[in-house]
């Protein structure tokens, strides 16, 4: 293999910054609802990938079946809910629990292929998902100390959770046969399309936003998607899928610095102490699935 134009562990830590700075970006943007938050993010970034798609990716459409259009059109409706919920739990709770409590995906993620595709889970996975659900538990009880709507904040931030992985059972056929571009601009129609009409009828306004939060909505449209989860993409070619995931593991930490940078969000003993358990769980967890996908794999070769 060839090597990389770029160092692909310097893309990990520009892609970890980038997305870890998307929950202080919607913070800052307090004057528009989450809903009108989302739809920007996801429109603008449509906007900008346009002119590549037409130019270079047109004939992919005639490869997406009808069952892959209405998988795309659930995964962009799942995407669109999951920026609603998790963008309105930053109103009531603060960046640090909020993205922990979200990067627990790949909790849910496995509990989605348990349920739908009656994948097992080995011991030390099921221990960690313990771990990792113990230390959410740890941060939810400290918000509700805190207040009742930092409580409500976190269960906001647990469904955004949820949501995400709805997107990614949906759309993983999907994204198999189509190239990743031409994916994500489909699915981030779908989901600027539902956020439209989303927003139509809950009468919010389109315009109307201070100067500054058009900056953010643009940032928000630039940043975490080209700069964070293309960048992860980017770097599966040189870099196994286990370090990738656990790189992003890295994301509250991230953003519980800048939100102390920028806001001045003080990280409360509760935070840190579940925070810190959430992290080593999913740790664990990522290395106890990725070691199980290894001995499947291992098995099938030796048939």
């Amino acid at each position: 293999m060839r090597l990389p134009p770029f160092n692909p562990y310097a893309a990990i830590v520009i892609g970890v910054i980038s997305v870890s700075l998307s929950a202080v970006l919607v913070k800052l943007a307090d004057q528009a609802p989450a809903s009108i938050i989302a739809n920007y993010r996801l429109l603008l970034a449509v906007i900008i990938m346009l002119p590549y798609i037409l130019l270079k990716r047109t004939h992919e459409f005639r490869l997406i079946h009808k069952k892959d259009w209405l998988l795309s059109i659930l995964a962009g409706v799942f995407l669109a809910f999951h920026f609603i919920v998790w963008f309105e739990s930053l109103n009531y709770t603060s960046v640090a629990s909020s993205v922990v409590l979200v990067t627990l995906q790949p909790i849910f993620a496995f509990l989605g292929t348990f349920l739908f595709f009656k994948e097992r889970f080995s011991a030390g996975a099921v221990f960690s998902m313990l771990i990792a659900i113990l230390g959410s538990f740890i941060i939810s009880w400290g918000d509700f100390q805190i207040s009742g709507m930092a409580l409500f904040g976190d269960m906001l931030a647990l469904g955004g959770a949820v949501l995400i992985t709805g997107y990614f059972l949906m759309g993983q056929q999907v994204r198999k046969r189509l190239s990743l571009m031409t994916y994500t601009f489909v699915v981030y129609g779908i989901s600027s399309i539902t956020l439209i009409i989303y927003n139509i009828v809950l009468g919010e306004a389109f315009t109307g936003y201070p100067l500054d939060h058009w900056a953010i909505f643009l940032a928000l449209a630039i940043v975490p998607t080209f700069f964070g989860h293309t960048l992860f993409n980017w770097a599966l070619k040189w870099l196994s899928t286990s370090t990738i995931s656990m790189a992003i593991v890295f994301e509250p930490v991230g953003a519980s610095i800048l939100a102390y940078l920028i806001l001045g969000e003080v990280i409360t003993g509760a935070q840190l102490l579940g925070g810190s358990i959430v992290i080593f769980g999913l740790f664990l967890f990522i290395l106890a699935t990725t070691r199980k996908r290894k001995v499947t794999l291992s098995k099938k070769e030796q048939l």
